[in-house]
């Protein structure tokens, strides 16, 4: 670190963050109401340090659950109902139907559905009410309504009831989107209850379930700090986490916010220090309104992300207890040596990252923003094991997330003060760097990977090779544009614009199925994910291998031809 990073480190302190931390354990953040009293607070402290702070009052849709059970066989048992679960007060009576799901709750992708829709499975579920191992998440809730349930319990892995949200829409719905909301009924139960379920759904038994769910509009604030930079004052960095929790949500997500309001606060007195702005943001609707706020954001200012966002920071569940690792860290491949230089530099410890998941507040990768961060430190796999707990997707892996159980003792003040470091040296490095810390040769390396791997898919079924020799051509024409850049023959204004603007085109390829602007369903998407169906072609019956052809065919064209567009913009702005 040079002098000027350290010194900005020494300011941080846990004083103001800490305070925060402890007032949010004190109250619920789930009503709006509650939320905006939050949002209040932040907004207090901010300004009693002198930071102007703008108060954005969108109107969000959300869904606020309210009490649920399950009643079986005489017995009553404790449930959770997911955000956007169907209003079922009056009580939905159905014969339970058990499809086994997901019990390794340490694979990555815990919150996804192992299953398929199929006529097997629609045969199963039809008419029924479906039970089965996993979280209430988008992806069951929606393959089980579309195959015909007319209700869901999802069983939770241990003792405790997670809440959580059934929607794939992601944000405010379109007009487009409201065909996907979820029109049956969902709950969660714990492990106990679920395997007494278990045993009365193999008996050809019934249940009925109870969800009582308040659904509307709500005016919601959303508070906006711009600290201005000294030298490109319209490109800027935005920070950004939620602070609408599940009861009073203290790892998940108290501590985020008390770390953006620390290094709000320590920015503010250093904005003469800044090259690039940064804009911090609280947002409210994220686990009511699966990211309504930062979609709200995305949605209203897209154009001006579009024209000057050079990256965009998510700060969520930092400072937990027994996080001493950076371990399963999201970041696109373009950001990850940055992001590990920082994290090296402050924590001294090795960043081991992942593909950023669809989730998070990752509102912005329609946009085409490099990303990276969303959880931040967490325990080790070796220490998680050692108690027990099961994979979980914040508070540093306790699995007091999203339960009643998030409150003070989860929170770590050492920890969260080194978190705070590492988030505000990445975000300050990252508006202060001459040339962008993005390096899309990494990301072209990923597209080689990927496209090496589906083609061992997809075997002699489908020929990527016109993808592959595209990604090749791409990662030279990388390597002399940084090569460029770093003697000088490229002008560092210009790879700042290559920089940005290859964000813009290679972030969608890479992570979006809809077009720019437009937000994708809350499921998990795969790299490259154009070109998916090389990895179900070699599995299809004949007769819809053509099919699968002519899918493959058009994915190739869109990558190559996004690829190009790449390219020339390297050409053209490199010179």
């Amino acid at each position: 670190m040079n002098a000027t990073e350290t010194a900005l480190l020494d300011q941080v302190t846990i004083h103001d963050p800490w305070a925060l931390v402890e007032s949010f354990a004190t109250f619920k953040r789930e009503h709006p109401d509650d939320v905006n009293r939050g949002m209040e607070e932040v907004v207090s402290r901010l300004e009693a340090h002198g930071v102007e702070v703008k108060v954005h009052e969108p109107d969000l849709f959300l869904s606020l659950p309210g009490e649920a059970r399950i009643e079986a066989d005489g017995t009553t048992f404790r449930a959770k109902p997911p955000a956007f679960s169907a209003d079922a007060r009056t009580g939905l009576t159905g014969q339970l139907a058990y499809v086994p799901g997901t019990t390794n709750m340490d694979e990555e992708d815990a919150f996804e559905s192992q299953l398929e829709a199929g006529p097997e499975m629609e045969a199963k579920v039809r008419g029924n009410i479906v039970l089965t191992e996993g979280f209430a998440s988008p992806a069951i809730i929606s393959l089980m309504e579309g195959c015909g349930a007319i209700g869901v319990i999802a069983i939770n892995p241990g003792i405790d009831v997670h809440w959580g949200i059934c929607t794939t829409i992601w944000g405010i719905p379109g007009a487009s989107d409201l065909a996907r909301k979820p029109g049956i009924p969902a709950a969660a139960v714990n492990l106990e209850a679920g395997k007494a379920l278990i045993e009365l759904a193999r008996s050809g038994g019934h249940a009925t379930i109870f969800t009582e769910m308040e659904e509307g509009w709500f005016r919601s604030k959303l508070p906006e700090i711009t600290i201005s930079g000294t030298e490109e004052p319209e490109k800027y960095v935005l920070l950004h986490g939620h602070l609408d929790s599940w009861d009073v949500g203290v790892g998940d997500n108290a501590t985020g916010d008390a770390t953006m309001l620390e290094i709000a606060r320590v920015l503010w007195a250093n904005r003469d220090k800044l090259r690039r702005t940064v804009k911090i943001c609280w947002w409210p609707g994220h686990s009511t309104g699966r990211y309504a706020g930062s979609t709200w954001y995305s949605d209203t200012f897209a154009l001006d992300l579009d024209e000057n966002c050079v990256a965009q920071v998510n700060c969520d569940s930092p400072g937990c207890r027994w996080a001493t690792e950076f371990i399963h860290v999201s970041v696109m491949s373009e950001a990850h040596d940055f992001l590990a230089g920082v994290i090296r530099d402050v924590a001294g410890k090795k960043l081991q990252s992942e593909r950023p998941h669809r989730a998070g507040d990752y509102s912005f990768n329609d946009i085409g923003l490099s990303s990276y961060l969303m959880l931040s430190s967490a325990m080790t796999d070796a220490h998680r094991e050692e108690l027990g707990y099961y994979a979980v997707g914040g508070c540093g892996m306790n699995i007091a997330w999203h339960t009643e159980n998030d409150t003070l003792e989860i929170a770590d003040k050492d920890i969260l003060l080194r978190d705070i470091k590492v988030y505000l040296l990445a975000v300050f490095r990252n508006a202060n760097a001459s040339v962008l810390p993005m390096d899309w040769r990494a990301t072209a390396r990923e597209f080689q990977t990927t496209i090496d791997d589906y083609q061992n898919q997809a075997g002699t079924e489908f020929d990527l090779s016109g993808c592959r020799a595209a990604a090749t051509v791409l990662l030279s024409d990388l390597e002399s544009f940084y090569d460029g850049v770093a003697r000088g023959i490229v002008s560092k204004a210009a790879a700042n614009t290559v920089i940005q603007e290859l964000a813009r085109i290679l972030v969608p390829l890479n992570f979006n199925r809809s077009d720019r602007f437009r937000h994708d369903p809350a499921l998990t998407i795969p790299p490259l994910p154009s070109l998916e169906e090389a990895t179900k072609i070699a599995d299809r019956p004949v007769e819809l291998k053509g099919f699968s052809r002519t899918e493959l065919a058009r994915g190739q064209n869109h990558v190559i031809a996004g690829i190009r567009t790449a390219q020339k913009l390297i050409a053209r702005l490199s010179k």
